[in-house]
């Protein structure tokens, strides 16, 4: 879809204060943002929010279309799109982002955070923003700021009583390698799937287990093929909003101002929502009647350890990151 184009009167811009672009003649865009989740999800929402916002701050200067459920492709091709120039923005897993530069990979050390209300607060603390400022250079994208989804959980097809329980068990994943080598000292064998897929691989044995939040575990119904649920909290899943660099440069400070502060405001949002609503997720998932058993730390058993060497040396800004989390 080509990106709408076209000179706006200067009569429509004139209004002062519109987006912080009054006064300015400024070139009409409609931006695309890519995401996998779908439509309910949390993401999109907050995605669409952003964009109704854009335009009204802008006087419909500027609007949005996002484009869930991986219609722009998956995590992988959106990240060239931007690179590219081809797509503007983006909602995308720090996965991702981690495949490219690996101290993100840091955020999803093993028990880094006791709880969901630690995790929000991290995303936002000055270690993991200092995070963002190479990616122009690294990747060729501009991080605005951070959202996140659920902490991880366990769904298993079989009961599950010890860790030994899912040794060698088909395990899905997120495809990227702090997770995947996480589950390889578990002695899982970990299994890259996109979300779409994951349903109908669980419910057909494609899969024995899946990692997933509390969120897809609740409105996916992935409970509905579990004989366990593994409520372990055991990493972090954030999300971070992503803005072509090619586009960047293309906008004026103007708009740069308005486009960051809206979006920061809206993964805010994002970070806030799972906060107050992890709670409600679990209380769903247990009222299903499926097992749910809450397991810690000491249930992975030295699989934390092997992954934090692992780690340590790819992602530096670790241990830096772990004494950010032990101060909040």
């Amino acid at each position: 879809m080509k990106r709408k184009l076209g000179w706006i009167a200067a009569a429509a811009v004139a209004l002062a204060g519109i987006g912080g672009l009054g006064g300015q003649q400024v070139e009409a865009k409609e931006f695309r943002l890519g995401l996998i989740t779908p439509p309910p999800h949390i993401w999109t929402k907050a995605a669409e929010a952003f964009g109704e916002e854009l335009s009204t701050e802008t006087d419909g200067a500027h609007s949005l279309a996002v484009f869930p459920s991986r219609q722009l492709g998956n995590e992988a091709e959106m990240m060239q799109l931007l690179q590219s120039g081809s797509l503007d923005m983006a909602f995308l897993t720090i996965a991702e982002v981690s495949n490219r530069v690996p101290n993100f990979g840091a955020f999803y050390a093993p028990y880094m955070v006791d709880d969901i209300a630690q995790a929000g607060a991290l995303l936002k603390s000055d270690v993991a923003l200092d995070l963002l400022k190479p990616l122009p250079r690294e990747i060729g994208v501009v991080g605005v700021g951070y959202g996140m989804a659920g902490l991880r959980q366990i769904v298993s097809r079989d009961p599950v009583e010890t860790a030994a329980d899912l040794e060698g068990k088909k395990l899905r994943i997120t495809p990227f390698e702090p997770i995947r080598d996480f589950y390889n000292a578990l002695g899982a064998a970990p299994t890259p799937m996109p979300l779409p897929e994951v349903y109908d691989a669980l419910a057909n044995g494609q899969v024995d287990a899946i990692d997933m939040d509390l969120e897809l575990i609740w409105k996916l119904k992935y409970y509905e093929h579990a004989e366990t649920i593994l409520i372990s909290d055991h990493m972090m899943f954030p999300m971070v909003g992503l803005v072509s660099a090619r586009v960047w440069a293309g906008l004026s400070e103007e708009e740069r101002a308005t486009i960051s502060r809206l979006m920061k405001k809206h993964l805010d949002s994002v970070i806030d929502s799972y906060v107050k609503l992890e709670g409600e997720f679990l209380a769903e998932v247990e009222k299903t009647g499926k097992p749910v058993k809450k397991v810690g730390p000491e249930f992975f058993g030295d699989a934390a350890a092997e992954w934090e060497k692992i780690w340590s040396e790819k992602a530096p800004v670790l241990d830096d990151m772990r004494a950010a989390a032990a101060e909040l």
